[in-house]
């Protein structure tokens, strides 16, 4: 009889701690959703602004972008954003477009599979996100910014936080079995 009153519970603390944590790790997951599906949706509307740009004069824009932004034509960035522009013909701005939508898809279905969490897209984000740790770490090595240090601390947090949503939901779908 103590045996079966201990089980019950340890089932019904296991339960509520289980919810309460299923509910942080809800919010979490979405707000990550809501920043990948961002991202894409910006990078979307970079390719279509590429696209825009195929069979026109790219040197005047990229003047007329300088002029509009009041940056002076002989300033470091825009020296840099000047001699790109010269470079760029368009096949290479339709591979960057191309490049653009691709990388738009891939955020785009990781936000759909995050907000619906699947397990698949939580996978698919702690892989994504962890392929720029190393140049993030190796950036912040060589430079030692506060912008870099925060976006590589960010991106640890975000890594550590989906591992410890999937990790925690695979044991608890394990002690869900071992109870049953």
């Amino acid at each position: 009889m103590m045996e079966l009153l201990l089980s019950l519970m340890t089932q019904d603390t296991l339960s509520k701690t289980t919810s309460q944590s299923a509910r942080l790790s809800s919010a979490g997951v979405r707000s990550v959703a809501i920043f990948e599906g961002a991202k894409g949706v910006i990078v979307l509307a970079v390719g279509f602004g590429l696209l825009s740009l195929l069979h026109r004069d790219i040197q005047a824009v990229a003047e007329s972008i300088v002029r509009h932004l009041h940056l002076g034509p002989a300033g470091h960035y825009s020296e840099i954003f000047l001699r790109a522009a010269s470079h760029l013909q368009n096949g290479r701005l339709g591979w960057f477009a191309a490049g653009a939508f691709a990388y738009a898809t891939v955020r785009l279905v990781e936000a759909y599979g995050l907000w619906h969490e699947r397990p698949w897209a939580e996978w698919l984000a702690i892989v994504s996100a962890g392929l720029y740790l190393p140049v993030e770490v190796f950036e912040f090595w060589r430079h030692h910014s506060v912008l870099g240090g925060l976006i590589m601390t960010g991106n640890l947090l975000l890594v550590a936080g989906l591992l410890y949503v999937r990790l925690s939901e695979h044991r608890t779908s394990t002690v869900d079995v071992a109870t049953s």
